[in-house]
């Protein structure tokens, strides 16, 4: 019996430690699990706030949220973008004026559009100069009739030194006042250049023109005279006290006509090309040397061109020079003549003769007369 109840008490105490050790075991699990779970737990919240950080610039990482506000700030307008952002991060705030600043001068740069559409400045205009011109086009205003005297003064303006572009508005002013004075059946008071004629018995225009050193032409042009034979005894007629020369200038590749010293109006012309160049000097119209579409032989093939074939290069006029100073003295074989290849007029394409377009070629032969028409090229 006592052996059994010493067995029983001990079973008893073996059930106690027992469900000691049970508690105990649950305890340490459960502070173990705790403990895990606590660990695991802290991850989620750190990446939790790196995630914050790459989408919200509140975190002073400022290596990679400076770039995403400066892209902001270039692709929209900058003021709405400074103002949010100083909201957000006040931190940053003082920031952000600084990378605008650094920013707006990059936008900034229509400086050097400025400088493409002005270019190098133009030269200053001469105020003497300007004052003359200034003169003869109020003269024009207040008297319509006055054009010699507007045309004397713009004249005289040319002969004093004055940047290209001024010149060469005072040369078109006068190319404009030439179709009056000039190519206009009118005689203006005080001309000394035209003057009205009463044609007498037995005149022929012809020599009407060579009394005066002018193309018999040139007097049919501006009294509307369809032929010589045409001229009447009695009739006033206009006439122009000649004669004409003409300045090439192979810099410009322009012909300035002028009727004595008074300035008519330019010319485009082509010169010759490298190798064959347009012999500087003085030249002047060779007598007998007007022609109306020659036979031309060319030098360099012998092929010989008449007027009626296809490819005849000349153009309608022919006016032969010979040279008389400078490098052009004793030259021949140069002429002003039409071209069949006008786009070669402003170039250096020729042997050495002086092109102009076919009408402008008329235009100058109707106007040179022999041996007292002079040409004269330079640079």
């Amino acid at each position: 019996m006592a052996r059994l109840l010493s067995s029983t008490g001990r079973k008893r105490r073996g059930l106690k430690n027992n469900t000691l050790y049970l508690a105990v075991s649950i305890i340490v699990f459960t502070v173990v699990v705790f403990i895990l779970f606590r660990g695991d737990s802290s991850v989620p919240r750190e990446a939790g706030a790196a995630n914050v950080v790459n989408e919200n610039p509140v975190t002073p990482e400022p290596s990679r949220t400076t770039p995403q506000l400066a892209v902001v700030e270039t692709s929209t307008a900058p003021g709405p973008a400074a103002r949010s952002a100083p909201a957000q991060t006040p931190a940053e705030a003082p920031t952000e004026p600084q990378r605008q600043d650094s920013v707006l001068p990059e936008v900034a740069e229509p400086a050097p559009v400025a400088t493409e559409v002005t270019g190098p400045a133009a030269p200053a205009a001469d105020a003497k100069v300007a004052a003359v011109v200034a003169e003869a086009m109020a003269m024009l205003n207040s008297h319509p009739r006055q054009v010699i005297s507007a045309r004397n003064k713009l004249n005289e303006a040319l002969s004093m030194p004055m940047p290209p572009n001024q010149r060469l508005a005072v040369k078109e002013e006068m190319a404009k006042l030439s179709k009056e004075w000039l190519f206009g059946p009118a005689v203006f008071a005080g001309d000394a250049l035209c003057d009205n004629y009463t044609v007498q018995p037995g005149d022929l225009l012809q020599v009407i023109g060579r009394r005066n050193k002018v193309p018999y032409e040139v007097l049919m042009q501006i009294n509307n005279i369809p032929r010589p034979q045409s001229l009447q005894a009695g009739k006033a007629i206009k006439i122009v006290k000649g004669p004409f020369h003409a300045n090439v200038c192979r810099s410009t590749f322009t012909m300035d006509l002028y009727l004595q010293d008074v300035y008519v109006r330019s010319f485009k012309v082509g010169l010759g090309r490298a190798g064959y160049e347009t012999p500087t000097g003085l030249w002047r119209v060779q007598e007998g040397g007007k022609l109306i579409a020659p036979t031309w032989t060319d030098p360099d093939s012998g092929r010989v061109y008449k007027a009626t074939d296809p490819d005849y290069p000349l153009g309608s006029r022919w006016i032969a020079l010979d040279g008389i100073d400078g490098n052009a003295k004793g030259r021949t074989g140069f002429a002003i003549h039409g071209t069949k290849e006008p786009e070669q007029i402003g170039t250096a394409g020729s042997r050495g003769c002086i092109r102009m377009f076919n009408g402008d070629a008329i235009l100058v032969y109707n106007l040179l007369f022999p041996l007292y028409s002079k040409v004269e090229v330079t640079d």
